[in-house]
């Protein structure tokens, strides 16, 4: 199950140096689930990201890994069972499974998909350790925004640019920047008005658009679920 311990130590030791790092850890749309949590990160400099602020979903397995004694297969599953059903429990959830980690703010680069935000990074597959941690995975992929692999893509089309047409992959990853993870506090303002034009509360609509690195129809999505 998750190690709800630990996850709570662990945004306290991210956010303890986020000025230094670069990164931090929140609850999730202000709630109180450990188990949906939003990372930010900033875009390392002399990179086409500097400058700008990247928001990332992240969501951590709670769900219990069984082992059936007579049959010697291991499945998932959530509901309470005893010895005496066949039935085991052996480690599972965060921090013995890797966090799910995604963009929410776009973002042009081969290792990250420009229509859903998936990541391809090994430490956040088969290479997640139970010794690494939030801050660690948030790290690498501020390094990942430092270092691409294109040779590894998940995002094919941004690959064969930046291998082919660096100088305009460059160009469309500043302007990727400039568009989606800078955000001017006129423009907020804006984005508020406007969805407190709609009905919503200031307060909420404030909260909601920093979640999602003021991304207006982000935003609106989440109000209206």
């Amino acid at each position: 199950m998750l190690d709800v311990s630990r996850v709570q130590k662990e945004l306290v030791e991210c956010n303890r140096d986020e000025s230094i790092s670069g990164v931090s850890i929140s609850l999730a749309d202000g709630g109180t689930d450990l188990s949906h949590l939003r990372g930010t990160i900033s875009g390392p400099v002399d990179t086409p990201y500097q400058g700008g602020t990247f928001v990332i979903d992240i969501q951590l397995t709670i769900l219990k890994r069984l082992y059936d004694v007579k049959t010697g297969t291991i499945g998932i599953g959530t509901a309470p069972l005893s010895v005496n059903d066949g039935v085991q429990f052996v480690a599972g959830g965060y921090p013995f499974e890797p966090p799910k980690m995604q963009f929410v703010t776009k973002v042009w680069h081969p290792n990250i998909s420009s229509q859903n935000g998936a990541i391809c990074l090994d430490i956040l597959k088969d290479q997640w350790s139970p010794a690494l941690t939030l801050k660690t995975a948030l790290l690498s992929l501020q390094a990942l925004l430092s270092a691409p692999a294109p040779d590894d893509p998940q995002d094919a089309v941004v690959a064969k640019q930046y291998l082919r047409e660096y100088n305009t992959f460059l160009a469309t990853a500043r302007y990727w920047t400039e568009a989606f993870a800078k955000g001017s506090s006129s423009g907020i303002e804006e984005k508020v008005q406007k969805l407190v034009e709609m009905g919503f509360p200031e307060n909420l609509v404030r909260s909601t658009l920093k979640s999602v690195n003021g991304d207006e129809n982000l935003a609106l999505e989440k109000l209206c679920s």
